[in-house]
């Protein structure tokens, strides 16, 4: 159930991505009432075979607040995710800084929506470990392990075009510098990359693959994790704050090797530079303890 509102209808936005779509599942069978918001040119057909009467299509567009607000109304809750475009590879420098534009501005406009809409008891924003890891601090070996408090350099992530991770960070910044000004209750899932059947060499994650392995911070998430870990933070009356969420790290010559065969490539020198064994210097153990708190309970 939800925090603390009687009622048991969520929304998840946008329901059409992969982790969208896993969610939608994971809460209908838990007997929630879902609104699934999707944008006006994603067919609704994805979503036939589930009951009608707990699964409710609303067409939202991130960008038009109204539509934002007519998807959460009557929820007591909040699943947010912004997929960017994929093969972001073929676009240039300009195009890049549009899209974290983008991301930026729906991160606002769904938390002003959450604001406003006064059911709404708790927001899930998935993020990225992308927003966690780059910069200069994180990079050195001086910090021995980068947990929930740290954050990208933005200043970093431009000068280095690591275009994912700078978008992944404004926008979650965005989201918590709007939630606790307006008294949003929200926590964010920072996950690692998602490995699944959609998994490209273009994923905008992997820009910077061999720099996050030889810093012990390529880290991956299955998607029932992943899914687990959203519901868990929903239902649990105590999380807070940002939640690291991986359960696989790259770390050794079979891991890179194994990330390489689910893609169709890597790119030119990449692959050689995964070479030996490398601590693994990121921790989900804020996560980890909450899982096993909730396992405890349910026993």
């Amino acid at each position: 159930m939800a925090p603390s509102s009687p009622n048991n209808v969520v929304c998840v936005m946008d329901a059409s991505t992969p982790l969208g779509i896993a969610l939608v599942d994971r809460l209908l069978r838990l007997k929630f009432t879902v609104h699934v918001a999707i944008h006006s040119n994603i067919s609704e057909f994805m979503f036939n075979g589930y009951d009608n009467k707990s699964l409710k299509i609303f067409h939202s567009d991130p960008f038009d607040y109204h539509s934002i607000v007519d998807a959460l109304r009557g929820c007591c809750g909040l699943f947010y995710t912004f997929d960017p475009p994929r093969h972001q590879s073929t676009f240039d420098d300009d195009e890049m800084m549009v899209i974290g534009e983008m991301e930026v501005r729906a991160a606002h406009n769904v938390l002003e929506a959450c604001a406003q809409t006064n059911t709404i008891d708790k927001v899930v924003f998935t993020s990225s470990v992308a927003a966690v890891i780059w910069g200069q601090d994180s990079n050195s070996t001086s910090v021995s392990h980068l947990d929930e408090r740290f954050w990208s350099d933005v200043h970093f992530c431009r000068k280095f075009k690591l275009w994912h991770g700078l978008s992944k960070t404004l926008a979650e910044k965005t989201a918590w510098a709007l939630a606790r000004d307006r008294g949003v209750n929200m926590v964010s899932v920072n996950a690692g990359l998602l490995v699944g059947p959609d998994l490209t060499i273009d994923n905008p994650y992997l820009k910077g693959a061999a720099e996050m392995y030889e810093s012990g911070l390529f880290v991956t998430v299955d998607l029932n994790y992943l899914v687990e870990a959203h519901i868990r933070v929903f239902q649990d009356l105590s999380s807070y704050g940002r939640y690291i969420c991986f359960n696989h790290a790259i770390n050794t010559n079979d891991d890179a090797a194994d990330l390489a065969r689910k893609l169709t490539s890597l790119p030119p020198g990449e692959e050689q530079q995964f070479t030996r064994e490398i601590p693994q210097r990121i921790s989900n153990k804020k996560l980890n303890k909450l899982l096993m708190n909730f396992k405890g309970e349910s026993k």
